[in-house]
Protein backbone atom coordinates (compact mmCIF):
# COMPACT_ATOMS: atom_id res chain seq x y z
CA UNK A 1 0.00 0.00 0.00
CA UNK A 2 2.85 2.70 1.12
CA UNK A 3 4.50 2.11 -2.10
CA UNK A 4 1.88 3.12 -4.23
CA UNK A 5 0.59 5.57 -2.30
CA UNK A 6 4.27 7.48 -1.98
CA UNK A 7 4.41 6.88 -5.90
CA UNK A 8 0.43 9.01 -6.47
CA UNK A 9 1.79 11.77 -3.98
CA UNK A 10 5.22 11.72 -5.89
CA UNK A 11 3.15 12.08 -9.20
CA UNK A 12 1.16 14.97 -8.12
CA UNK A 13 3.07 17.09 -6.25
CA UNK A 14 5.70 17.09 -9.03
CA UNK A 15 3.25 17.74 -11.80
CA UNK A 16 1.86 20.61 -9.80
CA UNK A 17 5.65 22.10 -9.12
CA UNK A 18 6.47 21.75 -13.29
CA UNK A 19 3.26 23.97 -13.88
CA UNK A 20 4.74 26.76 -11.51
CA UNK A 21 6.08 29.39 -13.94
CA UNK A 22 9.87 29.69 -14.28
CA UNK A 23 9.94 33.18 -13.04
CA UNK A 24 7.86 31.92 -9.81
CA UNK A 25 10.13 28.57 -8.98
CA UNK A 26 13.30 31.83 -9.17
CA UNK A 27 11.46 34.06 -6.65
CA UNK A 28 10.67 31.45 -4.58
CA UNK A 29 14.12 29.91 -4.91
CA UNK A 30 15.37 33.43 -4.20
CA UNK A 31 13.27 33.86 -1.05
CA UNK A 32 14.18 30.25 0.33
CA UNK A 33 18.03 31.04 -0.24
CA UNK A 34 17.98 33.86 1.51
CA UNK A 35 16.42 32.56 4.71
CA UNK A 36 18.30 29.40 4.47
CA UNK A 37 21.39 31.83 5.28
CA UNK A 38 19.37 33.68 7.98
CA UNK A 39 18.99 30.33 9.99
CA UNK A 40 21.33 30.17 13.21
CA UNK A 41 22.24 26.31 12.74
CA UNK A 42 23.96 27.87 8.92
CA UNK A 43 25.59 30.55 10.19
CA UNK A 44 26.88 28.87 12.79
CA UNK A 45 28.13 25.95 10.70
CA UNK A 46 31.51 25.73 9.30
CA UNK A 47 31.02 22.30 6.92
CA UNK A 48 27.52 22.47 4.78
CA UNK A 49 26.45 18.93 3.47
CA UNK A 50 24.03 20.43 -0.05
CA UNK A 51 22.77 18.87 -3.67
CA UNK A 52 23.05 20.67 -6.47
CA UNK A 53 19.81 20.97 -8.24
CA UNK A 54 17.17 19.57 -11.23
CA UNK A 55 14.32 19.50 -13.39
CA UNK A 56 11.60 22.24 -11.61
CA UNK A 57 12.62 21.98 -7.89
CA UNK A 58 14.08 24.34 -5.23
CA UNK A 59 17.29 25.97 -7.36
CA UNK A 60 19.80 24.90 -4.55
CA UNK A 61 22.77 26.25 -6.96
CA UNK A 62 22.16 29.73 -5.73
CA UNK A 63 22.09 28.68 -1.92
CA UNK A 64 25.59 26.73 -3.01
CA UNK A 65 27.20 30.31 -4.23
CA UNK A 66 26.45 32.01 -1.04
CA UNK A 67 27.93 29.04 1.10
CA UNK A 68 30.87 29.32 -0.39
CA UNK A 69 30.80 33.08 -0.71
CA UNK A 70 30.58 32.92 2.96
CA UNK A 71 33.57 30.90 3.11
CA UNK A 72 32.29 27.42 4.82
CA UNK A 73 33.16 23.92 3.38
CA UNK A 74 30.85 22.65 0.95
CA UNK A 75 30.31 18.75 0.33
CA UNK A 76 28.57 17.39 -2.12
CA UNK A 77 26.83 13.66 -3.35
CA UNK A 78 27.79 11.87 -6.00
CA UNK A 79 26.06 8.30 -6.80
CA UNK A 80 27.94 5.42 -6.32
CA UNK A 81 26.80 2.75 -8.76
CA UNK A 82 28.61 0.04 -7.67
CA UNK A 83 27.07 0.55 -3.77
CA UNK A 84 23.96 2.32 -4.83
CA UNK A 85 24.97 4.72 -2.30
CA UNK A 86 26.20 8.27 -2.07
CA UNK A 87 29.50 9.07 -1.37
CA UNK A 88 30.74 12.72 -0.63
CA UNK A 89 33.43 15.13 -1.85
CA UNK A 90 34.61 18.21 -1.16
CA UNK A 91 34.18 21.14 -3.52
CA UNK A 92 35.58 24.39 -3.95
CA UNK A 93 34.57 25.26 -7.87
CA UNK A 94 31.42 23.78 -8.96
CA UNK A 95 32.24 25.02 -12.25
CA UNK A 96 35.29 22.96 -12.49
CA UNK A 97 34.69 20.37 -10.34
CA UNK A 98 30.92 19.32 -11.31
CA UNK A 99 29.49 17.24 -14.32
CA UNK A 100 26.05 15.55 -14.96
CA UNK A 101 25.85 12.45 -13.70
CA UNK A 102 22.82 9.82 -12.74
CA UNK A 103 19.66 11.68 -14.62
CA UNK A 104 21.47 15.15 -15.52
CA UNK A 105 22.09 16.15 -12.02
CA UNK A 106 25.63 17.66 -11.65
CA UNK A 107 27.93 15.79 -9.55
CA UNK A 108 31.58 15.99 -8.56
CA UNK A 109 33.60 14.44 -10.64
CA UNK A 110 36.33 11.95 -8.69
CA UNK A 111 38.98 13.16 -10.09
CA UNK A 112 38.78 16.65 -9.74
CA UNK A 113 37.64 16.53 -5.82
CA UNK A 114 38.86 15.00 -2.59
CA UNK A 115 36.28 12.56 -0.77
CA UNK A 116 34.66 13.67 2.71
CA UNK A 117 35.37 9.97 4.45
CA UNK A 118 34.29 11.26 7.73
CA UNK A 119 30.54 12.38 7.76
CA UNK A 120 30.91 13.50 11.03
CA UNK A 121 32.49 16.23 9.88
CA UNK A 122 28.85 17.66 8.63
CA UNK A 123 27.75 20.70 10.70
CA UNK A 124 24.44 21.19 8.17
CA UNK A 125 22.54 19.10 5.80
CA UNK A 126 19.81 20.81 3.02
CA UNK A 127 18.08 17.50 2.15
CA UNK A 128 16.14 17.19 -1.03
CA UNK A 129 12.63 15.74 -1.57
CA UNK A 130 9.64 15.59 -3.19
CA UNK A 131 6.93 16.67 0.03
CA UNK A 132 7.26 17.30 3.16
CA UNK A 133 4.81 17.76 6.12
CA UNK A 134 5.31 20.24 8.90
CA UNK A 135 6.18 17.57 11.71
CA UNK A 136 9.41 17.13 9.15
CA UNK A 137 8.37 13.92 7.33
CA UNK A 138 9.67 13.67 3.63
CA UNK A 139 8.94 12.15 0.46
CA UNK A 140 12.02 11.85 -1.56
CA UNK A 141 12.37 10.77 -5.12
CA UNK A 142 12.56 7.08 -4.53
CA UNK A 143 15.77 6.37 -4.53
CA UNK A 144 16.30 5.95 -0.66
CA UNK A 145 19.97 7.45 -1.15
CA UNK A 146 19.48 9.99 1.65
CA UNK A 147 17.52 7.49 3.75
CA UNK A 148 20.81 5.09 3.32
CA UNK A 149 23.46 8.08 3.85
CA UNK A 150 21.88 8.92 7.28
CA UNK A 151 21.40 5.51 8.24
CA UNK A 152 25.06 4.44 8.01
CA UNK A 153 27.19 3.85 11.18
CA UNK A 154 29.20 6.13 11.00
CA UNK A 155 26.62 9.05 10.32
CA UNK A 156 23.67 7.33 12.93
CA UNK A 157 25.95 7.74 15.60
CA UNK A 158 28.27 10.72 14.71
CA UNK A 159 29.01 12.89 18.40
CA UNK A 160 27.31 15.95 16.48
CA UNK A 161 24.11 15.42 14.77
CA UNK A 162 24.10 18.15 12.06
CA UNK A 163 20.64 20.51 11.47
CA UNK A 164 18.79 18.28 8.79
CA UNK A 165 16.97 20.92 6.55
CA UNK A 166 14.58 20.63 3.53
CA UNK A 167 14.14 23.86 1.13
CA UNK A 168 10.93 23.45 -0.86
CA UNK A 169 7.98 25.83 -2.88
CA UNK A 170 4.79 26.10 -0.15
CA UNK A 171 3.09 23.88 -2.31
CA UNK A 172 5.16 20.56 -1.78
CA UNK A 173 4.28 21.00 2.23
CA UNK A 174 1.07 18.30 2.43
CA UNK A 175 -0.56 17.24 5.04
CA UNK A 176 0.41 14.03 6.14
CA UNK A 177 2.98 11.19 3.96
CA UNK A 178 3.26 7.58 4.81
CA UNK A 179 5.76 7.05 6.81
CA UNK A 180 8.45 3.96 7.28
CA UNK A 181 10.94 2.84 10.02
CA UNK A 182 13.80 4.20 8.00
CA UNK A 183 12.67 7.45 6.96
CA UNK A 184 14.23 10.20 8.17
CA UNK A 185 12.69 13.25 9.34
CA UNK A 186 13.76 16.80 8.51
CA UNK A 187 14.25 19.53 11.37
CA UNK A 188 14.04 22.34 9.13
CA UNK A 189 11.57 23.17 6.08
CA UNK A 190 12.32 26.58 4.22
CA UNK A 191 9.73 27.44 2.12
CA UNK A 192 8.88 31.32 0.17
CA UNK A 193 6.46 32.02 3.12
CA UNK A 194 7.50 30.71 6.27
CA UNK A 195 10.73 28.95 8.03
CA UNK A 196 9.02 25.48 9.86
CA UNK A 197 10.44 24.10 13.02
CA UNK A 198 9.55 20.67 12.79
CA UNK A 199 8.72 18.69 15.58
CA UNK A 200 6.92 15.10 16.76
CA UNK A 201 4.24 17.01 18.18
CA UNK A 202 3.91 20.29 17.13
CA UNK A 203 5.44 23.03 14.79
CA UNK A 204 6.65 26.62 15.47
CA UNK A 205 6.03 28.28 12.35
CA UNK A 206 7.89 32.34 11.87
CA UNK A 207 5.93 33.86 9.24
CA UNK A 208 7.82 36.06 6.80
CA UNK A 209 6.59 39.81 6.86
Amino acid sequence: MYPTLKQDIRKTILAQREQLPADTRAAHSAAIAEQLLQLPEYQQAGTVLGYMNFGAEFASELWIARVLADGKRLALPKVNHHTNHLDLYWVEDPENQLAAGLWGIREPVVERCERLDNPNEVEFALLPGVAFTRDGARLGYGGGFYDKLLARPDVRDWAHQPALVAAAFAMQVVERLPQEATDVKVEWIITEQETIACSAQASTIQEFP
